[in-house]
């Protein structure tokens, strides 16, 4: 029998598996479609949009039907659209297919952080991070064989749908075991919290933890390929693997986030971490070194790590109740928030360059990534001050 942290790390690592599988297929796409670099900007933001809508919706749906049943249905809407994607034959047919998957994977997402949430209740442990290491070994493993099916010349749609059904037979093969939280039917439910989310500064303060996070991460994306390339004079695969060490180092340091957060505590691992990311994406940008360029993106992977779950992590038990359910819409308000990170942050990196140089773009993120740490700072302050008043 399959464990419910078993259960969950598998969804992460499918959901992760679902991002990674489609990305690489870009360039395939790209000329399927006939797009120019403007037209496909545009229908890039259709999986943004999609991702936020979702997110912002998807706390009530999950307190009505629960994560596992989300979790499931999301999975099988994913399944479905990943082969229309790669099917897509013109540009707007592309964008709508971008949305239906935003929509699908930030459902699925926000739903297993809820899961999560669950069984970190279950068990007392701070082990949120973990089931992030396994979202990025999950995209790491997608793009490894997202690459494999370029390589074979196996076209975007029979590639992303082997890749879906393989995913919903994974997923619905562990789904028993993934945490039903919605209430039984004849059980109490202990009364919601009386003061919204919007009106909560402690959930804007770890808002603004996991959307300094998101900026940072989506920068070092969709652009530190082409910072090394410009600015380090690399080969475009050399350049390549400025994003493969970030992410590899991310996935790595999740496995231990776990244990960083119990030995030293959510804030101190968050500041810390925002210290060494921010020196990193400075190195990288400031330093006139390639190497030293590679080791900066290793440490910003790193240091930005834990941000993101442990931002998530503890907006679920701000909306903790006295039955040990609750948590829903506090961690789908967050998440929502941390999503238009995605949204706005690579548009507005590029907007920098274009007025100054890709270098300063990237100290700006630098700082950016070392907001995390007031920002966690006060998060604790004004979550210790709202017990202080209960």
């Amino acid at each position: 029998m399959v464990s419910q942290r078993t259960a969950v790390f598998v969804v992460f690592a499918i959901n992760g598996a679902g991002v990674g599988s489609w990305a690489p297929r870009v360039p395939a796409l790209t000329e399927q479609v006939g797009a120019v670099p403007g037209s496909l900007g545009l229908a890039l933001l259709g999986s943004s949009v999609g991702m936020i809508l979702s997110a912002s919706a998807a706390g009530r749906v999950i307190e009505r039907f629960g994560a596992r049943v989300v979790v499931a249905v999301s999975t099988i809407m994913v399944a479905i659209v990943m082969p229309l994607l790669g099917s897509a034959g013109s540009v707007p047919w592309l964008a709508v297919a971008l949305f239906g998957f935003g929509m699908s994977v930030g459902m699925m997402d926000v739903a297993m952080n809820i899961a999560a949430v669950s069984v970190e209740r279950r068990l007392g442990l701070p082990i949120m991070p973990s089931f992030h290491a396994g979202y990025s070994f999950g995209a790491l493993a997608g793009s490894l064989a997202a690459g494999l099916a370029a390589g074979t010349h196996l076209s975007p749609t029979r590639h992303l749908l082997i890749a879906g059904i393989v995913m919903a037979l994974v997923v619905l093969a562990v789904m028993r075991a993934v945490p039903n939280t919605a209430p039984h039917p004849t059980a109490e439910r202990a009364p919601a919290p009386k003061v919204t989310p919007l009106r909560r500064p402690v959930l804007w303060l770890l808002a603004v933890v996991a959307l300094c996070s998101a900026v940072a991460e989506g920068a070092s994306a969709d652009w530190s390929a082409l910072l090394m390339v410009t600015r380090h004079a690399m080969s475009q695969g050399a350049a390549a693997l400025a994003f493969s060490g970030f992410a590899l180092a991310m996935a790595l340091a999740r496995l231990g986030g776990g244990w960083a957060q119990r030995r030293f505590g959510p804030t101190r691992t968050l500041a810390s971490g925002s210290a060494v990311a921010a020196a990193g994406l400075l190195a990288a940008a400031l330093v006139p070194s390639a190497a030293v360029a590679y080791v900066g993106f290793v440490l910003a992977g790193a240091g930005l790590a834990a941000a993101f779950p442990i931002a998530l992590s503890l907006a679920g038990a701000a909306g903790k109740r006295a039955d040990d359910s609750g948590g829903e819409r506090e961690l789908a308000f967050v998440t929502t928030i941390a999503y238009s990170g995605f949204l706005i942050g690579p548009p507005v990196i590029g907007a920098i360059a274009q007025l100054t140089t890709l270098s300063a773009s990237f100290v700006v993120v630098g700082f950016i990534g070392a907001l995390i740490a007031p920002a966690a700072i006060a998060a604790a302050r004004s979550r210790d001050k709202e017990h202080s008043l209960v």
